[in-house]
């Protein structure tokens, strides 16, 4: 028979030179996860300061209560590595991601840890900078715009509503991290992470944090290149990482809003429409497949008929809204049957 596992909490930190913080997490860590139930995993990845030696040190010690597991990377591999090695060692029924610089709060990660035990509908909860009125500390303005951005666009591709996707704080049921399958190493990770939760159809809540940021000269390794990157991995996790079939339903949906947008302005701003649609169509081709996109498009078709002019345009936009409607209908009304697929 086998023997039921009694580990409840992972507890996942990913290290890479964080000498001047670490002894102070490990005393938070004592003091709100100090149980035989809750296992630790710092991942060294690849320091070259005293962060080895202290996590070896602390390992030494013994004066805790909870497993204490630390992996040692020989070279820097970027904090998406050291998660998914983390990750895989992992044992326990949740899995607490946390880093290791304590600009987020030891105590938020307890709290949040409270909220989902007693709450077994959350299956994923994303700690957020932005929802509490908690505490704050940042100075750095290009770094919060570009992570507001980057929450935007990921809503819109992904027709979610979270205020913080790039959070390092995050909470996963085992049976979400048993669905995914993460590949990026650096600091992509976030978005990687919260794209494959979104496809595997789990809800992501959310749990206003304290947030403390910390200047260069005291370790902080995101750059504004980290920043436009994940532009990069945004368009990657929603119009590459799809199935064949999506993604032939993104160029088909994309070439025929393009032809919507031909029927709008002239010149120059003939011009610009006609991207503008050919973006809409990308983001409808990720939710509807041929079959029901085509009764979008014959809608269009439709409506190009009517009117003159520049009443041409307004019957197209109201047949491409019809379109919209016909199709959501459609996809609704096959959702569980064989033709599912299709549509």
């Amino acid at each position: 028979m086998l023997q039921e596992n009694k580990i409840n909490l992972s507890v996942i930190i990913p290290v890479y030179n964080e000498e001047n913080f670490l002894e102070k997490l490990f005393g938070e860590l004592k003091l709100y996860f100090n149980s035989k139930d809750v296992e630790i995993i710092v991942v060294d990845d690849g320091s070259n300061d005293k962060s080895t030696s202290i996590i070896n040190n602390f390992k030494k010690n013994e004066d805790y209560k909870f497993n204490f597991e630390s992996i040692r990377l020989d070279i820097n591999s970027g904090k998406g590595k050291a998660l998914q090695t983390g990750i895989k060692n992992s044992s326990g029924r949740y899995v607490l991601l946390q880093d290791a610089d304590l600009e987020l709060d030891t105590k938020d990660c307890h709290e949040m840890y409270q909220m989902v035990i007693k709450n077994k509908d959350i299956k994923c909860i994303f700690g957020s900078r932005y929802l509490s009125g908690k505490l704050k500390k940042n100075n750095y303005f290009f770094n919060n715009l570009v992570g507001k951005i980057n929450s935007l666009i990921f809503n819109i591709f992904f027709s979610q509503s979270i205020s913080d996707v790039h959070c390092g704080l995050k909470i996963l049921h085992r049976s979400v991290i048993d669905k995914i399958k993460l590949s990026i190493n650096d600091f992509g990770i976030e978005i990687d992470l919260a794209s494959q939760i979104v496809r595997n159809n789990f809800f992501i809540y959310e749990f206003g944090v304290s947030y403390y940021f910390r200047t260069k000269a005291q370790g902080k390794k995101i750059t504004w290149i980290d920043g436009l990157k994940s532009f990069f991995y945004l368009i990657k996790a929603r119009f590459f990482d799809n199935s064949l079939s999506t993604n032939i339903s993104i160029l088909y949906s994309s070439i025929y809003m393009a032809y919507v947008g031909s029927h709008f302005g002239m010149g120059l701003g003939n011009t610009i429409f006609i991207i503008i649609f050919f973006i809409i169509g990308s983001i409808l081709g990720i939710h509807f497949k041929i079959f029901s996109s085509s009764i979008i498009f014959f809608s269009i078709f439709v409506g190009s008929f009517f009117g003159k002019g520049n009443g041409t345009s307004l019957s197209v936009l109201c047949f491409f809204l019809i379109g919209i409607y016909l199709a959501r209908y459609s996809k609704k009304y096959f959702m569980n049957t064989k033709f599912n697929n299709f549509f």
